[in-house]
């Protein structure tokens, strides 16, 4: 308690009360001690005031401050006009002084009026028992705040982690956000990611390599390597569990601030666990996704006069399959057919729709596909009969073996890009038409070129140029400067370098590519596949 406190309190007591040190100085005085006497005020001396011997006032002053309950007394003061009044007293060290030297709290009262010495006992235990009770709650309500204030930091802490697990869709970006968040949320020195990879990503064949093991943020329980691991000296492990199964542990380090509460370890530890297992099932997902997609696109033969790669890569963040494919005709001695295309939307019914669209194109090509324009016409009609609703886009090329001529058909779909051997390119821009599907009797453009050389032509579906959030001129413009770094490589070298010519990049949709160039005349042009996960 401070002195302005103590003030305040003795303010309105209607008799005398002076806080002094053990030489006599006087600290603080209350109203009414200095209307008493008015020479009873800060900075006096009570050895200058008193008339007693100051040896007993020395003797009174000691038994005071000892003292833990009021012990009485008696004082004779010195007015200014010099007559002495008496003064009965009580004094007491004050226990709630906290400054480097004891004080005594002294309560005085007039001879001259009635003795209340009971009663001023009394008001200077009260006076003390309040001050205590002050004192108390103080401190009390220090130590609130300060619990209050770290319970909110560490609140917030949970918080930072619980929003990287949330933004958090594959096992790697999980341990990367156990790798940076989940230490700083315990406040210890590190930690430490231990999965069972069997139990979150199990094989879909025996034998199967997942490349999901390869990464290095988390210790890989199933991986015989791993089976003779140790435990630091003071380091606390704790499992996760989630839906009754045990995915892994995660290993506590702890620092200068010792081991964490166990309900804060248990707290941090089922939201790993559960970010675990809901990034282990979409793992899952979307490589069964992957392999069934892979399985309805075509491997296609090799060809005389062509030399042909494609690629294929699913969505980043999609777990359903999707509807982009590619093919490859072998018409006649001079004729070659390419198509590519995308089933508007993701899901079963589009990955049926796609591989029903690959087997009409091969039957629709085999009676007209030397006539691109009657190919997406009756592509476009068999869609709109057989699957009301759907809609795709598509892009049909004819390749005239004999004189490198190209004719092209886009109905919705990214121009094709036609890359020369310097790395310079260009797109088909000819005409433009509609989908195929949503509109009966729609009425199909073609345009011609002529490949020069060299020259290689890329078909792609828009999951290779289209960003969130981002221009398409952007993503055409990214694909030419892709073209450039690509001058010298092959075929297949060239299709892959376009596939992943962001790495690190989101790609939200599927990417399918078919890269073909021409090849001078003899045997069969090699065909190159190149399918990433």
């Amino acid at each position: 308690m401070s002195l302005g406190l103590f003030e305040a309190i003795t303010k309105p007591l209607p008799h005398p009360v002076v806080l002094c040190a053990g030489d006599g100085r006087i600290l603080a005085a209350n109203p009414a001690a200095t209307a008493s006497i008015p020479q009873l005020q800060a900075g006096a001396s009570l050895y200058a005031l008193a008339q007693d011997d100051p040896g007993a006032l020395r003797a009174h002053l000691g038994n005071w401050l000892r003292s833990g309950s009021p012990l009485p007394g008696a004082l004779v003061i010195k007015d200014s006009d010099g007559s002495r009044t008496r003064f009965r007293c009580h004094g007491v060290r004050a226990t709630w002084w906290q400054g480097a030297e004891p004080v005594v709290q002294l309560h005085l009262h007039r001879l001259d009026h009635a003795d209340r010495f009971t009663v001023l006992s009394q008001q200077v235990s009260a006076l003390n028992r309040e001050i205590a009770i002050r004192r108390t709650a103080e401190a009390q309500r220090e130590e609130l705040l300060l619990a209050e204030q770290a319970a909110r930091a560490r609140l917030q802490r949970l918080y930072q982690l619980t929003a990287a697990l949330a933004s958090s869709a594959t096992l790697a970006q999980v341990a990367e956000a156990v790798a940076t968040t989940a230490a700083r949320v315990l406040e210890v020195d590190g930690v430490t990611l231990e999965l069972h990879s069997q139990r979150l990503v199990p094989a879909l064949e025996p034998g199967e390599d997942l490349r999901v093991l390869t990464e290095t943020a988390w210790k890989d329980l199933d991986q015989p390597c791993d089976i003779a691991r140790t435990m630091a000296v003071g380091a606390v492990r704790i499992a996760l569990e989630a839906d009754g199964v045990v995915l892994g542990a995660l290993t506590v380090h702890p620092g200068s601030g010792g081991v964490p509460e166990p309900e804060h370890l248990t707290a941090v530890g089922q939201q790993i666990a559960q970010a675990v297992r809901r990034a282990g099932l979409y793992e899952h997902e979307h490589r069964v996704a992957e392999r069934l997609q892979l399985s309805l696109l075509p491997r296609l033969p090799g060809v005389a006069g062509l030399e042909v790669a494609t690629c294929y890569a699913p969505g980043s963040d999609m777990v359903m399959v999707g509807g982009d494919w590619y093919d490859l005709y072998d018409l006649d001695e001079d004729h070659i057919g390419l198509s590519t295309g995308d089933v508007a939307g993701h899901g079963l019914p589009q990955a049926a729709v796609m591989a029903q669209i690959i087997a009409a194109l091969r039957g629709i090509v085999l009676r007209c596909g030397t006539h691109p324009q009657a190919v997406l016409t009756e592509l476009n009609e068999y869609l709109h009969l057989y699957h009301r609703g759907q809609m795709a886009t598509a892009a049909y090329l004819l390749y005239h073996r004999p004189t490198r001529a190209l004719t092209y058909v886009k109905a919705g779909h990214p121009p094709p890009l036609v890359v020369r051997p310097d790395g310079s390119s260009r797109y088909l821009d000819g005409p433009i038409s509609p989908p195929v599907g949503p509109v009966p009797g729609a009425h199909y453009r073609q345009g011609e070129t002529v490949l020069a050389e060299g020259e290689a032509v890329l078909l792609y579906t828009d999951g290779l140029i289209e960003r969130r959030g981002e221009p398409l001129d952007t993503g055409f413009d990214r694909l030419t400067a892709t073209a450039r770094r690509g001058a010298g490589l092959n075929v297949p070298d060239l299709c892959e370098l376009f596939l992943n010519h962001q790495p690190g990049a989101d790609y939200p949709d599927d990417r399918a590519l078919l890269l073909a160039r021409p090849d001078p005349p003899g045997p069969p042009g090699r065909s190159g596949d190149c399918r990433d996960g």
